[in-house]
């Protein structure tokens, strides 16, 4: 078990606070029309075990394509899925927390980063950062507060 695990490189982990009643914030996270306002084009659906794509810009070798199934959905608190593409198996999941009436909390985690993929880590993480402020944008809040 060791050795597999040798070369695993930490999850790319965002949370964020906004200004934003729950059911807004998952309606932007888990509908096509949502995740397609800040993330990308997709084909998405909310149904356990539905295949889709997200389609990004291509680049390099890699044709846009992220392939993902839909494998934890608990309305409005989590939805995790696979994403395979550029020679990768990845994972990720949105995390959502009430806070207020008005608060949500917003985690987004990515893992199954390997070595061989440090590069492209890199490059998500801060992708992921202003993605999270897109989103931020997407539901009318610009409180800006970043927990990690």
């Amino acid at each position: 078990m060791k050795e597999k695990t040798k070369d695993m490189l930490p999850d790319i982990k965002r949370t964020i606070i906004m200004e934003a009643p729950i059911q807004k914030v998952w309606n932007a996270i888990a509908t096509s029309d949502g995740l397609a306002a800040w993330l990308m084009p997709n084909n998405f659906q909310s149904e356990l075990g539905y295949e889709f794509t997200f389609q990004g810009k291509p680049m390099g070798k890699w044709d846009g394509i992220v392939k993902c199934k839909v494998m934890e959905l608990n309305p409005p608190k989590r939805l995790g899925f696979t994403w395979l593409g550029n020679n990768m198996n990845l994972y990720v999941y949105f995390e959502l927390m009430e806070l207020e009436k008005e608060k949500t909390q917003f985690t987004l985690v990515h893992s199954g980063w390997t070595a061989e993929h440090a590069i492209l880590r890199e490059r998500m993480y801060e992708g992921w950062c202003h993605l999270t402020d897109d989103l931020r944008d997407k539901v009318g809040d610009n409180n800006g507060r970043y927990l990690s």
